[in-house]
């Protein structure tokens, strides 16, 4: 407990600040050294359970859902990633048949690939589109408009900051309640460990932490945003957690790895965050302009 305490105390103040006041180049700098890292992951875990990866495209396309993700453009998912995700449908599978390796392995090894660059790559790209580009969204709800608006880039950070929020309130709370008091398994075949009391715990804390952000930052969101969104962000965030947890298990595998003490690895660190990005991107993009 104490090495877990330690850990997210040393890592809170630089996330704050890249979320917060980091520059362009920074903040793409730093999602790409995090889906770098959760992939090292992610593929040792494929390869725990007997799967070839195809590692160098799975990195180089992350890497360029990210940087793409970077440059403004109207409708950016559109016409800018959605043409990445052909290529690399068509890439990846052609490029695949080069390597040497049996080809009872080709299919496993372009499909795991594949997934990774969505389950990583892309969910994390999607935070450089919410904090530098938020105004492609509309909205600017979050404001309320008006002569007194901030700047997009202060929205972007306040919303990337929400997002950051409201999974790590529910995190503590599903942890600490679940640890404590967690009785009732929640779901034992993916994760002995979870119970509904912890599960519970964390949605209450994400809708907590949503509430008294909306209420003190994103002063004029209608009490509809305030339920809405950080319910979303909190059950895909549940959801993430779950699906990381079937990768490990299916590895045979406590953790990703032990990067972070007390934490385990990387990719457990932000395994709520894979599916919270997107579900926070696919909400704006849908309901922006009605929130």
């Amino acid at each position: 407990m104490l090495k877990r305490t330690l850990t997210a105390l040393l890592l809170i103040p630089p996330v704050v600040y890249l979320i917060g006041w980091s520059p362009k180049w920074l903040f793409v700098l730093a999602v790409v050294a995090a889906v770098v890292l959760a992939l090292r992951e992610y593929f040792a875990l494929c390869r725990a359970m007997g799967f070839k990866v195809l590692s160098w495209l799975g990195y180089g396309a992350s890497v360029a859902l990210c940087v793409a993700q970077a440059f403004p453009g109207d409708r950016l998912f559109h016409f800018a990633v959605t043409p990445l995700i052909v290529l690399f449908v068509l890439v990846i599978p052609t490029l695949a048949l080069w390597r040497s390796m049996d080809l009872r392995d080709y299919l496993a090894a372009t499909s795991v690939t594949f997934f990774g660059i969505l389950y990583i790559g892309f969910s994390l790209s999607c935070l450089v589109v919410i904090r530098f580009f938020p105004t492609e969204f509309g909205c600017i709800w979050i404001a309320g408009g008006g002569e007194d608006q901030p700047p997009a880039l202060i929205l972007g950070s306040r919303l990337v900051l929400f997002l950051f929020v409201v999974i790590w309130a529910g995190d503590i709370c599903a942890y600490l309640v679940g640890r404590s008091i967690g009785r009732i398994p929640f779901f034992a075949r993916v994760s002995p460990r979870k119970t509904w009391e912890g599960a519970l715990a964390g949605l209450a804390g994400s809708l907590l932490a949503g509430w008294a952000f909306a209420h003190w930052v994103f002063k004029t969101a209608d009490a509809n945003t305030v339920v809405l969104v950080p319910a979303w962000i909190a059950v895909a965030g549940q959801v993430g957690d779950l699906v990381e947890s079937a990768i490990k298990r299916g590895a045979n595998q406590k953790d990703s790895g032990t990067l972070l003490p007390g934490h385990g690895g990387f990719l457990d660190r932000i395994d709520s965050l894979l599916f919270g990005a997107p579900a926070l991107w696919l909400a704006l993009s849908i309901l922006g302009p009605y929130l």
